[in-house]
C-alpha cells in the first residue's frame, strides 16, 4: 500500500486530467475535420481516432508514471512494476463519434495494484473528458467528484421520484455478441424501461456517469459491464453520493436507495 494515499490520488487524478484532455484535444480537432477511417462490424466500429487519441493519452501517463502498468482498449496491456494500472478508454462512444454524434468521451482511470493472485480493479482517480463540450470530471476515492473544477453531487439536481427519473443502461462484450446474455439483457432493458420516465440505453457510458455525478441522471443499470468503462463510472458515482447494489454481472446505482431499490428489482424480477 502507497504511505499518503490521498496524495497519492491527488497526484494519479492530476494526471489523469492531463490524459484525457490530451486525448480529447485531438478527438475534437478530428470530429470537427469531418470523418476520419474506420473499421465496421456487425458488433463495433473501431476509428483510426480510437488508436490516436490513445497514443497521447498513454505518452501522458507515461510522462508522469513511467513504471505504471497500463490496459488500454486498443493496444492492450503494458508491463510496469508500480503500484499502479491504469485503464484507459481513449475514445469511449467509437460509433457516436464515427456517425458524427457528437456524445463520446475519454477515460483514464488509475487502479490499485493487488499482491500476486489478487484482484487489479480498485479504482483510485479517474478522470472523463467530453471533447466537444469541454467538460472534465475528475474522482479521488474519499474526495468526491468535480466538474470542471467544481465538487458536485448526485443530489445536485432535482430529487425527483423513481416514476419521473431519467435513467442510462449499459451492456459489456459479452451482451453484444449475443446468446443467453442478449436474451436476458433483452428482459432485463424491457422490465426497467417501465419504471423509470426514460431509460437509455448509451454507446458512451462515461458521458453518461458524469451526468449521474453531478445530478442529471438518477440511475445506472449495467449488465456485463467493461471494465473500461465500468472502473471510471463506479468511482464518479460512489464519490459523487450514488449508491450501488450488485448480483452477478448486474450493477445498479441510483441517487438514492428508492431508485436504485426500484431498479434492481425490476431488473432482477426479468432473469
Amino acid at each position: 500500500m502507497p504511505d499518503d494515499p490521498a496524495a497519492d490520488a491527488a497526484t494519479l487524478a492530476d494526471t489523469a486530467v492531463r490524459a484525457v484532455e490530451a486525448g480529447g484535444d485531438y478527438l475534437r480537432e478530428a470530429f470537427e475535420n469531418g470523418t476520419t477511417p474506420a473499421d465496421y462490424t456487425a458488433e463495433d466500429v473501431t476509428a483510426e481516432a480510437d488508436r490516436e487519441a490513445e497514443r497521447r493519452v498513454l505518452d501522458a501517463i507515461a510522462d508522469e508514471h513511467p513504471d505504471h502498468r497500463v490496459s488500454a482498449e486498443e493496444s492492450g496491456d503494458y508491463d510496469g512494476d508500480g503500484e499502479y494500472r491504469w485503464v484507459v478508454d481513449a475514445l469511449d462512444g467509437t460509433n457516436n463519434f464515427a456517425a458524427g454524434i457528437p456524445t463520446f468521451g475519454v477515460a483514464a482511470t488509475a487502479c490499485e495494484r493487488a499482491g500476486p493472485g489478487g484482484p487489479e480493479n480498485e479504482p483510485v482517480a479517474t478522470a472523463v473528458h467530453v471533447p466537444v463540450l469541454d467538460d472534465t470530471y475528475v474522482a479521488e476515492r474519499g474526495n468526491g467528484v468535480r466538474y470542471d473544477g467544481d465538487p458536485v453531487a448526485v443530489t445536485d439536481g432535482p430529487t425527483l421520484p423513481v416514476e419521473k427519473a431519467t435513467v442510462a443502461m449499459i451492456i459489456g462484450p459479452e451482451v453484444v455478441s449475443g446468446g443467453a446474455e442478449r436474451r436476458e439483457w433483452d428482459a432485463i432493458a424491457d422490465a426497467v424501461g417501465e419504471v423509470p420516465k426514460r431509460a437509455i440505453q448509451t454507446w458512451a457510458p462515461v458521458v453518461y456517469w458524469g451526468l449521474l455525478a453531478r445530478g442529471k441522471l438518477e440511475g445506472f443499470v449495467c449488465y456485463y459491464p467493461a471494465e473500461r468503462e465500468q472502473v471510471a463510472g463506479s468511482l464518479l458515482a460512489l464519490e459523487a453520493g450514488a449508491v450501488a447494489r450488485a448480483e452477478g454481472p448486474l450493477t445498479v446505482f441510483g441517487a438514492d436507495r428508492e431508485i436504485r431499490d426500484a431498479l434492481f428489482d425490476a431488473a432482477t424480477s426479468a432473469l
